[in-house]
């Protein structure tokens, strides 16, 4: 009969063996447990986000320039200088506008007067063109009856020249018919001598008449020349409201030259204010090249102000992570100068890739095309950024990584 007793050596073999195998076991295990847990995690990750690492800080760059030309006086900021809105860094010599503002304001004051007395004159000519009306008519109601009685003074004066002529006819024929009787001694002398006292007298009533005819005719033309002036002066009153007119028009060109004195006036103020060069944003004075004494012309670039009041990210992803991305998603973006994650939103997708907008687009019309993964730059806006980032640390130009979350 066979012995079965199993011995303690052969006992702690099996036992030595079964262990090695159960702990490379549990090790395949546990390697197999963590990489279906990385994997469920990268899952995870790519499903509910997208991220890059091809972003960047942007922000306003702001050519700051000089909008008058002049020397420059002195200069208040030094290169990487944190400056406020509003806080000065050059200053141009004034002198030569503020020599343009006096004038301006002698041109705005003679303008201002001239537009008075324009003002003044028109109740004035108002005034004297009713008046010269009036004194127009007046005079040629006058001019009329000078003519009328002149007229009637002619006729008198020709009446008489007619009676004149007939009493002269009368003592001419009784001085031939006394002439043959004073020689056949009918009549006397004396009664003779008197018809020729008669005619001559009768001859003397005749040229007086005929003068006195002329100078009523005189008369009638002096008449008629003081009514044909009487009519033009009427026909000038008359033009009272013309004259009106061109005087308001007087008046507003004066208003008019008053507006363009006081807007080269306030051109002249503005100038002048302008050689007060003042920062137009909160941000860092960078690339400076304007020096005490150098003359500086209208436009000219003085620094770059780098703004910190407004930046933004710039993210370029790719085109295959854009499925389910869209304005207002959040946003975690990790920066490597601060070390620090700041929150943010997409704001808008771009309209174009980065390729399109470059400056040398690719011609894939030549047939030699190769598809290549494209990028679309993303804009993404920080929500929280006075309170993450009081100090400004943040600087256009810093790298970040972005992370989208494209799924709730």
């Amino acid at each position: 009969m066979a012995d079965t007793t199993t011995t303690p050596a052969s006992t702690e073999q099996e036992t030595e063996v079964v262990q090695p195998r159960s702990r490379r076991r549990g090790i395949i295990v546990i390697v197999l447990a963590v990489i279906v847990v990385a994997a469920l995690a990268f899952w995870w990750h790519s499903t509910f986000y997208e991220d890059t690492d091809d972003a960047q800080v942007s922000g306003h760059l702001i050519q700051v320039s000089a909008r008058i030309q002049g020397q420059v006086l002195h200069v208040d900021v030094s290169e990487n200088q944190m400056v406020k809105k509003g806080d000065p860094i050059a200053e141009l010599d004034p002198r030569d506008y503020q020599v343009a503002v006096e004038n301006a304001k002698a041109a705005l004051a003679s303008a201002q007067a001239s537009a008075l007395a324009a003002n003044v004159a028109v109740p004035l000519t108002t005034v004297n063109t009713g008046a010269n009306l009036t004194s127009a008519n007046a005079q040629l109601s006058g001019s009329h009856a000078q003519v009328q009685q002149a007229q009637g003074q002619l006729q008198a004066a020709q009446a008489r020249i007619a009676q004149a002529e007939a009493n002269n006819a009368k003592a001419q024929s009784d001085l031939e018919r006394y002439k043959p009787l004073v020689e056949k001694d009918v009549i006397s002398k004396q009664q003779y001598d008197a018809a020729i006292a008669a005619a001559k007298a009768a001859e003397a009533g005749v040229a007086d008449a005929r003068a006195s005819a002329a100078a009523s005719g005189d008369a009638v033309r002096v008449a008629r020349q003081q009514e044909a002036a009487s009519e033009a002066s009427l026909k000038y009153a008359q033009t009272g409201p013309q004259q009106v007119a061109a005087q308001n028009a007087k008046y507003k060109q004066a208003q008019a030259q008053v507006q363009q004195a006081q807007a080269q006036l306030d051109q002249a103020e503005l100038n002048l204010s302008y050689t007060k060069i003042v920062a137009p944003e909160d941000g860092i004075i960078t690339r400076k090249s304007v020096e005490v004494n150098q003359n500086v012309s209208s436009g000219q670039n003085l620094l770059t102000l780098v703004s910190l009041s407004d930046i933004w990210i710039t993210a370029n992803f790719k085109e295959t992570q854009l499925e389910h991305m869209q304005a207002g998603q959040a946003v975690d973006v990790s920066v490597d100068a601060t070390g620090k994650t700041y929150h943010a939103k997409v704001t808008q997708i771009g309209g174009a890739t980065g390729s399109v907008l470059s400056l040398f687009p690719p011609e894939n019309a030549t047939g030699n095309y190769v598809k290549v993964v494209q990028r679309v730059p993303v804009r993404i806006d920080f929500t929280d950024l006075k309170d993450e980032d009081p100090n400004h640390a943040l600087r256009p130009g810093l790298s970040v990584e972005p992370k989208v979350r494209v799924k709730q």
